[in-house]
């Protein structure tokens, strides 16, 4: 623990001011208690990194007015997160990444990476035109989602052709991207 004195209550109290509490942790003048592992605990309980942010106990770090929150936590931070063709594209990206594990290894490099990647397109796009961007740059950006959305249904047939997938498995895709392309569309006529 280094040097220093002992208090009135027979603790050791360092030079710095530290002293130990008993239970292997040492405690600052501003009442707070170090770890050991370089983080403090205040007197409220919760632990204070060596920056000096403090832990809410639910893993998230405090910044001032900044929380940097977890994986576990969701939170609408951003205009497009509202959106349900967002939400809609989201959930046609996972499925058709779900959907081009079974295509053959030969088409990993083609079919299959092209299929995930105009998938991914669609959210990326929506997403991308709708933070800070006036109504003529999100016009544009919904084209490139709707010809993104264009380009997994025609890769979709591509799939069924090469008997891939079968036909009962494209119906539900084809039926999803379809409703997808018919709100996509109404809400780019909306901005105008």
């Amino acid at each position: 623990m280094g040097r220093g004195r002992r208090t009135e209550d027979g603790r050791r109290e360092t030079i710095e001011g530290r002293r130990e509490t008993g239970d292997g942790r040492r405690e600052t003048i501003e009442g707070r208690r170090e770890t050991g592992d370089g983080r403090r605990e205040t007197e409220d309980g919760r632990q204070e990194t060596k920056d000096g942010r403090l832990e809410t106990g639910d893993w998230r770090l405090e910044t001032g007015d900044w929380k940097l929150m977890t994986k576990t936590q969701t939170m609408e931070q951003f205009k497009f997160e509202k959106l349900i063709i967002w939400q809609k594209a989201m959930d046609l990206g996972e499925d058709i990444d779900k959907m081009a594990d079974a295509f053959p290894l030969k088409e990993k490099f083609n079919l299959t990476s092209q299929i995930r990647r105009a998938s991914d397109s669609i959210a990326l796009n929506i997403s991308e035109g709708s933070i800070g961007q006036s109504n003529p740059e999100q016009f544009k950006f919904m084209g490139y989602s709707i010809r993104s959305l264009a380009e997994v249904v025609t890769c979709l047939f591509k799939a069924k052709r090469r008997l891939y997938i079968t036909d009962e498995q494209f119906q539900p895709y084809y039926l999803q991207a379809h409703t997808l392309m018919n709100m996509m569309i109404a809400f780019r006529n909306n901005l105008k």
